[in-house]
């Protein structure tokens, strides 16, 4: 093949790749973190411990249970006792183990809030078997109350599916391809540099490229922190929702920084291995 033809393929294939960068880092991410349920749980596990998450929690929990109950000059007094209860046990194992009962029961809403396919409601978390533990607590702790305390399935809102958008967009079709887009990506790479006339030049090259993907992506997902949190409604946990965009994004963000850091890396051996081999052919070198 001559080279008039080897140079036009080689570049239009090298740029097909660089673009499969970021979109293959976010389809294989929304495939085995975010449609996976096992994956999607131990993503979110680690917010059991997260303060705010707590926090958010221990407040939902404790404006369900002071509507159901009337204890006249008293409320503000049992208020903070009730959120202190539920502050407290948060910090437990069997807190944990209920945080990823709901999550597990939760997935389906996330999936289809990111594929936009929900009716525009809340992803949200049904705290009821939170309340029931509360409730057992209060009781033992010989709290009058604590047997007219219903369990009720009281929700804690995560994210706003209408906040979603910009992410749903695409998403299913991301989840189909899967790993078939970082594969197609690193193949069209190789196929390029091999078409390259100048195959170092062209390995750089698309080091750098892959880089810049990578800057890209990570960026975005600082972009799409703030695009997504800017609009919640007044009876989200700020605070809490930022942990759960973080949690789910993590991935993502330190993929990115990765293929930058990779990138730069190749890019300059390649540069300095070219540069060497040119000073040892050149005259001066002999």
């Amino acid at each position: 093949m001559g080279d008039v033809f080897r140079r036009p393929l080689s570049a239009v294939l090298l740029v097909i790749a660089v673009l499969l960068v970021p979109l293959g880092t976010l389809s294989t991410w929304a495939k085995y973190e975010i449609e996976d349920a096992d994956a999607y749980v131990a993503t979110m596990a680690p917010l059991a411990s997260d303060p705010d998450v707590g926090d958010a929690v221990a407040g939902a929990v404790t404006d369900s249970v002071m509507k159901e109950i009337d204890v006249g000059p008293l409320q503000g007094t049992v208020e903070s006792f009730v959120r202190d209860a539920v502050r407290s046990f948060t910090g437990t194992k069997a807190f944990k183990t209920a945080w990823n009962a709901a999550n597990r029961a939760a997935h389906d809403a996330v999936q289809d809030a990111l594929s936009d396919r929900s009716d525009g409601g809340a992803v949200t978390i049904d705290l009821a078997p939170i309340t029931e533990q509360v409730k057992r607590q209060l009781g033992a702790d010989g709290v009058p109350f604590a047997d007219r305390i219903p369990v009720t399935h009281t929700e804690v809102t995560l994210m706003e599916s209408s906040d979603l958008g910009p992410f749903g967009k695409g998403f299913h079709m991301l989840q189909v391809a899967g790993l078939w887009l970082p594969v197609a990506a690193v193949l069209l790479a190789v196929a390029g540099i091999f078409l390259a006339v100048h195959r170092r030049r062209a390995v750089i090259r698309t080091a750098l490229g892959a880089a810049l993907a990578g800057a890209v992506l990570a960026v975005a997902v600082m972009v799409g922190r703030g695009l997504t949190l800017d609009d919640l409604p007044k009876d989200v946990s700020r605070p809490a929702a930022e942990a759960v965009y973080d949690a789910l994004t993590l991935t993502l963000s330190v993929a990115g920084w990765v293929i930058l850091g990779v990138g730069l890396a190749v890019a300059l051996a390649a540069w300095l291995l070219r540069r060497r081999r040119a000073e040892k052919s050149s005259p001066s070198g002999v």
